[in-house]
Parts: structure tokens; C-alpha cells; sequence
């Protein structure tokens, strides 16, 4: 087995199991920084493409495994995981799981690969396939579990894309990526409902996007007084819009949007929490209030 160390010129050989999109844009990252890689796909013919570009291919995952210490994996789903570790010995073996998840699995892999023999890590992709190796590209991969597995191959996991560890509970790599996820979702059905509001005038859309691209990333600093005020308790610290302005500002946008013959669903729910919100009194706060009543 081979050695590893957190020496950046080191070029470990490690293994990489699966080669979908974004499995096979990591392979090419990692064999064009001349890692030596042994790769393994549950159809094979996906790898033919990267033996011709230097990578080893293994016939079985078990086979795959045992030939390094460092294991990636980037498969579909926890299920897949599972699945094709599931007669591997595991014995030694370092594994780094980029394969999306939920926080509950993330913990319960951990669990069963430890009990294994093994150490892990567990990965969140903050990319898409085309945004690897583009240093500007502004992706990046989170990672939580094992300290010491993150360290002993950081410099050789940042080879694809950025790193940036978040904790040794192995569960928060993927906590941070479905948060960010999910902010990016409320984003874009936000704007669906913009497109939505101009799509019948004399409107391009390509003359909306830019000034709609300009607003949202003035309004995104807004998270961070957001963050202070639920660290702090007081909702009210630096409003300059309060709740009850928002709440009265929300009759405007649901009432342009039945005029312009557009669906309210997009919108009614954030406005209603909005609005029971302020039922209960906190009219002078801004809406960070809202991220409670989302408890339960």
C-alpha cells in the first residue's frame, strides 16, 4: 500500500470510482496533473476514453480499491455507494465520498465504512462539470469527517477545483451543499417568476437579464446581516426595511402579477410566512424571523 503524505508536489496514485460528467471531468483534472489513476465504472465502456489518456482500469470496484489507499468516489446516488463497496474490504483504505447525499447519510456511511477499517471523508460539489479546472470558475468542493484524511491529501484533492473543509462531523458537507442549493433554488424560482411577469409584453428577456443578474447580486450581501441578527437574537439590529413595509410591499408584487396574468405560487408562500409573521407582532423586525417559523 502506498504511502501518503501532505507534501504539495506529491502525486499520489489513488483510485476513482465512477465516471459519470463529473467523475470522468475529475479524472481528466487529475491525470493531466500526472496522478497516477486507477479507475472503475460500473459500465465500462465509459473508461476506455481515459486509458487512452493514462488511466489504469480496473475490471471490479474490489479490485479498484486494493490497489490504492486513496479511494474517490462519485457515483449516483448513496444506494450506488453502498452498492459497489459493499463486498470490498476496506481494510486501511482512505475514502473520500463526492457523491451527493444527505447530512443522515453522510453520518451512516461514515459509521459503516469505519466499522469496515476504513477512514472517511465525505464531499459536497459546489461545481458543474464544465467548472473544473477553470480556476475562475468559482467552484469549489466542501468537505467534513476526517481531519487527518483531508490534510494527508488536500493538496491532491484541490488539483480538480477548490477545497474548503467545514468540520469533522461528516454530515456538513453535504448540510452546506444542500443550504446552498436550496438558496439557489428560491433564487431561480424567483427568477422564473421575473421572466414570467414580462413574458407577454414588448419586453426581451435578454433586457431584463442583466439588470435582474445586477439586482440579485446587490441584494445577496443582505445574508450576512441576516446571519448576525439570528446569532445575535435581535431581528431588529440594522433594519432599514422592516417587516411590516415588506408585508405591504407584497400586495404590489401579487397584485402586478395577476394583472399581467401570471401564477402567485412562486411568491405566496415566502409571503404568507411574511405575513404570520408579522400577525404575531414583529411588524418593527426584518424577515430573519421567518427562518423560525420554518422550525419544526
Amino acid at each position: 500500500m502506498e504511502q501518503h503524505t501532505s507534501d504539495p508536489s506529491a502525486q499520489h496514485p489513488f483510485t476513482l470510482l465512477g465516471l459519470g460528467a463529473m467523475g470522468t471531468a475529475l479524472a481528466r483534472a487529475w491525470l493531466a496533473a500526472g496522478h497516477p489513476l486507477t479507475v472503475w465504472n460500473r459500465t465500462p465502456a465509459r473508461a476506455e476514453a481515459l486509458a487512452a489518456e493514462g488511466a489504469t482500469v480496473a475490471g471490479t470496484a474490489a479490485e479498484a480499491v486494493a490497489a490504492n489507499r486513496l479511494v474517490v468516489v462519485c457515483l449516483l446516488d448513496d444506494n450506488s455507494v453502498r452498492q459497489a463497496l459493499s463486498d470490498v474490504d476496506l481494510t486501511g483504505r482512505d475514502v473520500v465520498n463526492l457523491t451527493t447525499s444527505t447530512p443522515g447519510q453522510a453520518r451512516a456511511l461514515a459509521d459503516w465504512i469505519g466499522d469496515r477499517g476504513g477512514r472517511f471523508l465525505d464531499g459536497g460539489i459546489m461545481a458543474v462539470p464544465p467548472m473544473i479546472s477553470v480556476p475562475e470558475s468559482g467552484g469549489y468542493v466542501l468537505y467534513s469527517g476526517s481531519t487527518d484524511v483531508f490534510e494527508a491529501y488536500r493538496h491532491t484533492l484541490a488539483v480538480p477545483t477548490g477545497t474548503r473543509y467545514v468540520g469533522t462531523d461528516p454530515g456538513f458537507a453535504a448540510l452546506y451543499d444542500v443550504a446552498l442549493l436550496s438558496a439557489m433554488t428560491g433564487m431561480f424560482s424567483g427568477a422564473a417568476h421575473a421572466f414570467a411577469l414580462i413574458r407577454r409584453e414588448e419586453i426581451p428577456p435578454k433586457d431584463l437579464a442583466p439588470l435582474l443578474a445586477d439586482w440579485l447580486a446587490a441584494m445577496a450581501g443582505a445574508v450576512h446581516l441576516t446571519a448576525a441578527q439570528l446569532a445575535s437574537g435581535d431581528y431588529t439590529m440594522g433594519v432599514t426595511s422592516n417587516l411590516a413595509m415588506m408585508v405591504t410591499a407584497n400586495a404590489t408584487l401579487l397584485r402586478t402579477a395577476q394583472e399581467q396574468g401570471v401564477s402567485t405560487e412562486l411568491l405566496t408562500p415566502y409571503a404568507g410566512l411574511m405575513a404570520r409573521r408579522l400577525a404575531d407582532g414583529h411588524g418593527d423586525e426584518s424577515d430573519a424571523g421567518v427562518v423560525d417559523l420554518l422550525l419544526r
